[in-house]
């Protein structure tokens, strides 16, 4: 059954288990990795500045590499077996990880220490890829939006407690003990929630694992770059690791020498950030309604960009002068409170962002081979990572200050994102879309399921108002090429809309009969590609809110191509400023109402042997009812 909002599907056996298996996973890295490095820090190597960094960033360096050496692996593995038995296994290694770490701690062993922060590394590797795989198989298409938007929010505040938690227990008397007693725990209870996953089948039962990560890393980034939207995608998600690691790392420095605070100040912004980045990953599928809308994805690049700048802008020329300030005194501080809300905007944004990407790596990748794509996604997201810290250092090694550099980034961002949306410019060909309706009606949505999920197909739908393709092309889960007319798909900033979603301009006979046999050569082109055609049968805006008679076009289509055909009414648009309600032409009198509410309802689709003008017609009229 699927779930009535976000909040619900906590509620799911399907997902409830493997949300707190991966929190748990994520809670116990950090916990263990910021104990090691305070431990470090503070008691083992205290006395000796050069080894204790040396040591804090060996160890950093060698939590990062298992991604580098065995993602290629995890990916293939996590394809070839039952996904909820793989995850099992992952986890009693965890245990005996964590066994290794009392171990280290009760010998005061830094190397063995060490080694196990790389094998907690490669527990993190092996679970990466069933982390995302698993979710199409346990969620419908219109809850990938909000399972998703569950585990960035839980991943980024297991970060944020684990590394808090990690940093008190360590400092209390006999912490290394305290550490130990914790991490095993929660390594024990990530093995228990475990047990309720449900069972998810095979993808690719018969692979033949390749060992060689080289080479099989080379394979799985050639296979993703095969689907242009999907890489461009996995390369937008790399780059949100790229930023946020960058504003992660320069956190504590900001704050202390630009800001004037002290730690308190730094948990409360980092808290502050992490929090952000939850409120915007659930914000996305009310904004998206329950969809994967990847017009989001330039909503959220825009916004990390602008609160970008405006950190930079909102940082005080001179910090404070005297004693690094408390949380409330930093509170008191004139500005602060900009700063604190550009630090949850950029943060809320930023899952704004990524919440879309990872749906649609979702979605639009093989089932056989996703584990392998999400692989290759996380050997890119960990050389953005270091490339982002080297970076940084270049940057202010040149004499950039922390403020300098996070502007610079800021507009690094800015340059990214028309790079890839250039090159794809489906991303904002969405995002003008979801503008426009959103900004301009309330939409409610009904029977969208009864659209077939894969295969071919034809959506007819009454013709009431100019932004009825949008609408419908907003609604829909799968691409929808619609016929429209001519002079309709000529109009500015919409022509690029109607463009980019392989839109199919016709004409009357008598007014361009070579403009009306192209479109139907191309309607035919697109269902034996499998893709779904959108039609107005009526052929021409209504005059009177009424659904006119409609036309033969319909039949052609289905007796050159029979596939299904799924009508469908639009409700409620009539007598807005793109209707003919007003002066008999749309646009040409002054808007009478704003944010309207308006619905589309779907029925259920026609065999192509039964799909006539008149049966069609007959069936749109029944869905739309008494309201224009």
């Amino acid at each position: 059954m699927a779930h009535d909002n976000e909040f619900t599907l906590l509620q799911e056996r399907r997902f409830l288990p493997f949300f707190i298996t991966q929190f748990l996973g994520a809670f116990n890295d950090n916990v263990f990795k910021n104990a090691l490095i305070i431990l470090i820090a503070f008691q083992i190597a205290s006395a000796d500045p050069n080894r204790s960094s040396l040591l804090i960033n060996l160890a950093a360096g060698l939590f990062v590499l298992p991604f580098f050496l065995f993602s290629a692996t995890a990916g293939q593995l996590s394809d070839k077996y039952e996904k909820s038995r793989y995850i099992r296994w992952v986890k009693f290694l965890e245990i005996i990880i964590m066994l290794g770490a009392t171990a280290g701690f009760l010998l005061n062993s830094v190397p063995m220490l060490i080694a196990m922060l790389f094998m907690m590394g490669f527990h993190s590797t092996l679970f990466g890829p069933v982390k995302y795989s698993i979710m199409p198989q346990h969620l419908k298409p219109e809850e990938l939006v909000g399972g998703n938007a569950w585990i960035e929010m839980g991943t980024n505040m297991a970060i944020l407690l684990g590394t808090l938690l990690g940093g008190i227990l360590i400092a209390q008397p006999q912490g290394h003990l305290w550490v130990s007693c914790a991490v095993v725990i929660i390594a024990v209870l990530g093995l228990l929630s475990s047990q309720w996953i449900p069972p998810a089948a095979p993808a690719a039962p018969d692979l033949k694992i390749n060992w060689n990560p080289a080479s099989e890393t080379w394979r799985i980034l050639k296979f993703t770059y095969q689907n242009f939207t999907v890489f461009q995608s996995v390369l937008g998600i790399s780059w949100f690791w790229f930023l946020g690691s960058v504003y992660l790392a320069q956190l504590p420095n900001f704050t202390k020498f630009s800001l004037g605070g002290g730690e308190h100040v730094v948990t409360l912004l980092l808290t502050l950030f992490a929090i952000g980045i939850g409120i915007g990953s659930l914000l996305c599928e009310r904004l998206s309604g329950r969809m994967v809308e990847i017009g989001l994805v330039p909503f959220g690049a825009i916004g990390l960009t602008v609160f970008g700048v405006d950190l930079f802008l909102a940082t005080p020329a001179t910090p404070p002068s005297g004693e690094l300030l408390g949380m409330l005194a930093f509170l008191a501080e004139p500005g602060s409170w900009r700063v604190v809300l550009d630090v949850i905007l950029i943060g809320a944004f930023g899952g704004i962002y990524i919440v879309p990407l990872y749906a649609l790596v979702q979605q639009r990748s093989e089932p056989s081979h996703l584990s392998r794509v999400i692989a290759g996604n996380n050997i890119l997201n960990a050389i953005f990572m270091v490339a982002a810290a080297l970076i940084a250092v270049v940057l202010l090694d040149r004499g950039l200050s922390i403020p300098q550099v996070l502007l610079v980034m800021a507009i690094f961002n800015a340059a990214v994102a028309i790079y890839i949306f250039a090159l794809v410019p489906e991303f904002l060909m969405r995002f003008i879309v979801w503008i426009l309706v959103n900004v301009g009606y309330r939409l409610k949505t009904e029977g969208l399921e009864q659209i077939p999920a894969q295969g071919p197909a034809v959506v007819v739908c009454n013709h009431v108002s100019y932004m009825d393709a949008l609408v419908v092309i907003g609604c829909c889960r799968r691409p929808v090429r619609f016929v429209m007319d001519h002079q309709i798909f000529k109009i500015p900033l919409l022509n690029f809309v109607f463009r980019t979603a392989g839109a199919i301009p016709i004409a009357s006979l008598r007014e361009n009969p070579q403009i009306l046999e192209q479109a139907y050569d191309r309607v035919a082109r697109y269902l034996e590609e499998g893709e779904v055609v959108g039609i107005f049968p009526e052929g021409r805006l209504t005059d009177d809110g009424e659904i006119g008679v409609f036309k033969a076009g319909i039949e052609r289509i289905i007796q050159r191509t029979p596939v299904p055909v799924v009508p469908m009414a639009l409700r409620g648009l009539w007598g807005s400023f793109f209707s003919r309600r007003y002066g008999g032409k749309p646009m040409a009198a002054v808007p009478r109402r704003f944010w309207s509410r308006i619905e589309l309802v779907v029925g259920e689709p026609v065999p192509a042997e039964q799909a006539t003008s008149a049966l069609l017609r007959e069936r749109v009229v029944a869905l739309r009812g008494d309201r224009p």
